[in-house]
């Protein structure tokens, strides 16, 4: 099957991939949208996966004070270069990152980080992880995905391997 140019570009519009990633996702699907996003996001997940044994030891801090400045987060993510570091998807991303931890409240960063007598005190611990753990949460601003999710993909369109390293979050007159 023959894939236009601007359907390739609006996939590549709709999901940040790659020219030659989304026109082979349009040819599989035979021109079917969804299916090709289905492909693309498969195949972000495998290449995060291959990535995620890679060194990353260059990042970003962003930080977050919202309106009022009653509430402050600071959040380090990491990359494997500093070119990364200093890209325009990466630094969107992590500014989104700190703007939802000041409004999800997460008190860790995923499953593994939850301390294991705070574990065996839940009824439900996969109802817990969704709240508490950043990368299970629903993103604020899209919440059919999880920031796992949006990671994974800003690994797969970039091609580095990335991960969330640590955050604070500060509230005016709030304790842990």
């Amino acid at each position: 099957m023959v894939v236009s140019a601007s359907a390739i570009k609006e996939l590549r519009e709709m999901t940040s991939c790659g020219v030659i990633e989304c026109k082979k996702a349009l040819e599989e699907s035979k021109g079917d949208f969804s299916k090709a996003k289905e492909l693309l996001q498969k195949r972000g997940l495998e290449i995060a996966a291959k990535k995620s044994s890679r060194t990353a030891k260059e990042g970003r801090v962003e930080s977050y004070i919202h309106m009022g400045n009653k509430i402050g987060v600071l959040v380090e993510v990491n990359c494997e270069s500093d070119f990364v570091s200093k890209n325009e998807k990466f630094c969107a991303f992590t500014k989104d990152l700190a703007m939802h931890i000041a409004a999800m409240k997460p008190k860790y960063i995923k499953r593994e980080n939850i301390p294991a007598e705070v574990a065996k005190e839940q009824k439900n611990l996969d109802a817990f992880a969704k709240e508490f753990c950043l990368v299970e949460q629903p993103f604020v601003r899209d919440a059919s995905q999880t920031i796992q999710d949006l990671l994974n993909g800003l690994v797969a369109s970039i091609g580095e391997n990335m991960y969330i390293s640590r955050f604070v979050r500060f509230k005016v007159n709030e304790e842990e």
